[in-house]
This record gives C-alpha cells, sequence and structure tokens, in this order.
C-alpha cells in the first residue's frame, strides 16, 4: 500500500467520524467543531487530487470564515442542549426513505457517468480540459458559473438575515 493511499484512508475514515460526530452531537458548537473536522479533512483529500487552490479555499472559506458565522449564529441564539420532541420521532421513516432515494440517485449518477471521466493525457502530460492555473480556474468560476456562484451567496445571506430574525424575536 502506497503512502498516498494511506493518507487516503485515514483523512477519508476522519472525515467520516467526523461527519457522524456532526450529526450525532448533542449541542450546536461541539456540531460546529465536528463540521470543521470535515472540512479539514476534505481540504486534506483536495490535496491529494492535485487541487491545492481549491485545498487553500475550503481551508480560508469553510474552515475559517462560513465556522465562524455557524458559531456566531450559535452564540447569538443561544442554543444549548438539542431539546427532542416527539415530531423528531415521527420524521424517522420518511428521513429514511429520503436518504436511500438520494442513495439511489447518487449512485445512478455515477454509475451513468463513470466512462466520461477516463481520459488520455496529451502529448505535454497534460489532459485535455482540465485547468492547470488558478486563473484558468477563477475564469471558469466567474464567467462560466457567475450565477450559481452569486446564487451562493444570495443564499448566505438570507440565512444571515434569517438568523437575526430568529435572534430579535420576542420572548
Amino acid at each position: 500500500m502506497s503512502a498516498q493511499l494511506l493518507v487516503f484512508f485515514i483523512l477519508a475514515a476522519l472525515s467520516v467520524i467526523g461527519a457522524l460526530s456532526l450529526i450525532f452531537q448533542k449541542h450546536p458548537i461541539h456540531s460546529a467543531l465536528s463540521l470543521i473536522v470535515v472540512m479539514v479533512a476534505l481540504a486534506g483529500l483536495y490535496l491529494l487530487m492535485g487541487a491545492e487552490f481549491v485545498a487553500a479555499v475550503q481551508i480560508i472559506v469553510y474552515g475559517g470564515a462560513i465556522m465562524v458565522l455557524f458559531v456566531f449564529v450559535i452564540m447569538l441564539l443561544n442554543a444549548g442542549l438539542e431539546e427532542h420532541t416527539s415530531i423528531s420521532k415521527m420524521a424517522g421513516f420518511p428521513g429514511i426513505l429520503l436518504a436511500l432515494a438520494l442513495t439511489g440517485f447518487v449512485a445512478a449518477t455515477v454509475a451513468r457517468s463513470a466512462g466520461l471521466f477516463v481520459q488520455v493525457a496529451g502529448d505535454n502530460g497534460k489532459i485535455p480540459g482540465t485547468l492547470s492555473s488558478t486563473r484558468e480556474l477563477s475564469n471558469m468560476i466567474f464567467r462560466n458559473f457567475a450565477y450559481p456562484f452569486e446564487l451562493t451567496s444570495i443564499l448566505i445571506l438570507i440565512a444571515i438575515l434569517g438568523a437575526i430574525v430568529l435572534a430579535h424575536r420576542e420572548n
């Protein structure tokens, strides 16, 4: 087993354990810290794939800025331990059905597109259609994917406004 494969398995296990910890934690701050573990493990996986820029953005934007925002909202809402209600028990069966449907959809999509990603490297060693520099990556994001990029910014703004409304509700 190569060192790269060993690091992959360690990072993948760390990511899965962090995600499970995120789900099963009772305190929201502990869940946010588990999410940071997942983000850092994903950045390590990006490094293994040779995407240094994406790994740096993962750490700076998600591991840093977004998680600070999450922790700020949790503190602003003064969220404590999770309250157990009977509604969450009733949502278990539909949640399992939705999880199975999502898993089936992802598996079908991966199976259908498995042959699309097999490419042969050209004479210069670069795979055709791949990005090799930060400039090409930024041009693709801000030209080809400008609408989804801005839509994500609007969704984050809506989440911030929702947190402010919840924090200022009358008791």
